[in-house]
């Protein structure tokens, strides 16, 4: 498994925190804080797209 550098914590107002980290192989990885052992891994690319659509509304249909 390749070493994960993980950023800082993003935490919102509620305290839902999640961390993005990068490895030697130019995959990205989103977790959320303290559970870094589960989490989605991706291309940056495709990590980077999810955010922003997240960030869009585009995805609030998952927190139903």
């Amino acid at each position: 498994m390749p070493e994960i550098i993980w950023e800082g914590p993003f935490c919102q107002d509620s305290g839902n925190c999640f961390r993005i980290g990068t490895d030697a192989e130019g995959n990205a990885h989103i977790a959320v804080h303290g559970q870094e052992n589960h989490r989605v891994t991706d291309s940056i690319d495709a990590l980077r797209t999810l955010i922003r659509d997240i960030k869009a509304g585009k995805a609030d249909h998952l927190l139903d």
